[in-house]
């Protein structure tokens, strides 16, 4: 049998685009802010959906923000205003 991929969120990328315009920083300061050894196009791949955080990025994420990692992966949640 083959092996399926897993299921991916598909608002996951609107949503880290989101953080950061709520959070109101530049691409290169959210990579900082994540701690990220990479640069700012990172983020980017990020936000584009053409890369997929690992989990304690996406928990860095829900913490600058203030909310569980459940409504970034969850498209059925939405972030709070």
């Amino acid at each position: 049998m083959g092996q399926r991929g897993r299921q991916k969120p598909k608002l996951l990328a609107s949503k880290l685009f989101a953080i950061r315009e709520k959070l109101g920083i530049s691409q290169s300061e959210m990579a900082s802010r994540l701690e990220l050894e990479a640069p700012y196009t990172t983020v980017s791949a990020y936000e584009r959906g053409k890369q997929e955080p690992d989990l304690i990025i996406l928990l860095r994420y829900a913490r600058l923000v203030g909310v569980s990692t459940d409504v970034l992966i969850d498209d059925k949640l939405h972030l709070p205003k």
